[in-house]
Formats: C-alpha cells, structure tokens, sequence
C-alpha cells in the first residue's frame, strides 16, 4: 500500500510527550491521546469485528485508557495499541459472532481491494470478510493492511509464525474463492 489511506499519524514525539503525561494521570493529554488514537483503532477493528466494529473500538479503547499506565516506551505506543486493538476485536467478534468456514481456493491477496481514501472498506470486501471465520480476518488485517511480517503478527495474536503462515494461506484462499463467488 503506497499509505494514502492510512489516517494521518501525529509525530513521534508529540505522541509520545502525550503518552508521558497521561501515564501520570494528565486528563486532557489521555483525552488527547485517546482522540488520537481512536482512527486507527477503527480502521483496524472494522475489518475483524465487522457489525461489531463500534463494541470492538470501545473495549480497545478501554484496554489502552487501562493499560496506559504499564506501558514502558511511550515511543511504542502505536505498536503496543496494535496488539491491544487486534487481541480486543478478535475477542469481540468471537463472542458475538458466529463463524461461518469457507472453503479454500486460488491465493490472493488484500491489497487493490481495500483502496478507500476515509479508511471504510469497500461493500464487497466487508461481504466477503463477513464469511470468513475471525482468526482469517486478523490474520490478513495484520499481514496486508498493516504490513506485518508474520513473526510480528504472531506476537499479536499469540500464537507460533507457523500458525500465522498457514492462516494466512487458508485465508487468502477463502478470500479469492469468496470474491469469485
């Protein structure tokens, strides 16, 4: 992705001074903090929890406003917000989804499809999304959205790169049959 569609990230630095003063329970820089983030924790819930995507951004948003505290390098913010964000909407979608397997097919991938300059995902890919089961969902979240290699988005959903690598197959599969249909 060239990055056009990704929402605008405030510099390093200011992010992390506000970071810094809301872990020591500065209550406009955590306000400030959680209005900055709040973008990017919608465009990467909506694609995982879908029709839940609004629960999944409050229970994220939650998690970081809580977490804040134990974060040790304000200059990981975004990262550590990923990780937060991405366990969250997967645990959201779970809970209130039922999963529905497809089977797979020819190998593809994410990236052309999901080209919306405000960050919404086209109709088509939502549909298709919406049949996949949310463990596919997050992994290519993970991999083609946000451009992860698969030992770090291992470490996001806590489980082994191999895991990662065979979902991710099934998913680009299930995605390329799904979008033929």
């Amino acid at each position: 992705m060239d990055g056009s569609a990704r929402e605008p990230r405030p510099p390093w630095e200011a992010v992390a001074a506000l970071v810094r003063a809301a872990r020591t329970g500065d209550a406009l820089a955590m306000d400030e903090v959680l209005t900055v983030v709040t973008p990017y924790v919608t465009r990467l819930c909506r694609p995982i929890a879908l029709s839940d995507c609004e629960d999944a951004v409050q229970e994220a948003l939650t998690a970081v406003f809580v977490g804040m505290r134990g974060l040790r390098d304000p200059q990981a913010f975004y990262g550590w917000v990923r990780t937060v964000t991405v366990r969250e909407a997967v645990r959201v979608a779970r809970r209130t989804a039922a999963e529905r397997a497809v089977d797979p097919g020819e190998v593809a991938r994410l990236h052309g499809l999901v080209d919306v300059g405000d960050g919404e995902l086209p109709a088509q890919v939502r549909d298709v999304l919406a049949r996949m089961p949310v463990h596919h969902r997050a992994v290519l979240v993970l991999r083609e959205l946000e451009e992860l290699d698969e030992r770090s988005a291992a470490r996001i959903l806590g489980v082994a790169p191999g895991t990662v690598k065979s979902r991710l197959h099934r998913a680009r599969s299930a995605f390329r049959k799904a979008w033929q249909q």
